[in-house]
């Protein structure tokens, strides 16, 4: 299964998300993916993902965008599971102060509040140094003007890396990854 994790202020109905699930639709696979929406609280974010592992009947890999990629770091070392992570997000902790306050999803429209207990929850899901590299993949493109895609080439060092020359944080170049993305993530 391909468990798909949105960033934040994002959803299911986002462009990777949606056309990750119609590659994967038009090969017969549909039934291999899932991506729920994620609440604003990291914990309970969590919460959703792991519902979602236990519930696949299958080995899970994580498909992790921005914040979803952080998110998918931890739980593949808390699982044991392979992690695609495009533009993820890598001290999101750190940078969260201008995020305080009240946001809207930017695909529903819902709003809601971020607070000083979700980056409380950020920091307590810190992955500081991944344990097995050869299970990740790291896409980022250097044209991310949300996120330093160097900090998640540092950190994710040892890992299979595309890094790809311009770019922006929405990953311009996800319909030419999708082919291999699903070969990594079927294969699992």
């Amino acid at each position: 299964m391909i468990l798909y994790l949105h960033g934040f202020r994002s959803s299911p109905q986002s462009h990777k998300a949606t056309q990750l699930h119609e590659h994967l639709a038009a090969r017969g696979l549909a039934h291999l993916y899932r991506c729920p929406q994620l609440p604003p609280s990291p914990r309970e974010a969590i919460a959703v993902a792991q519902r979602e592992m236990a519930a696949a009947g299958s080995p899970v890999t994580l498909v992790g965008s921005s914040l979803g990629g952080y998110y998918a770091t931890w739980l593949a070392e808390a699982h044991g599971c392979r992690a695609v992570l495009v533009n993820p997000a890598v001290v999101p902790h750190l940078e969260a102060a201008p995020l305080l306050g009240m946001q809207t999803n930017l695909y529903t429209g819902e709003r809601f509040e971020f607070t000083r207990a979700h980056v409380a929850e950020l920091a307590a899901i810190e992955v500081t140094r991944i344990t097995r590299p050869e299970r990740y993949w790291l896409m980022v493109e250097t044209g991310d003007e949300v996120l330093d895609y160097r900090l998640a080439v540092a950190k994710f060092a040892g890992a299979r890396q595309t890094v790809i020359e311009g770019g922006e944080h929405g990953f311009a170049h996800w319909p030419e990854v999708l082919d291999e993305l699903v070969r990594f993530g079927v294969a699992a």
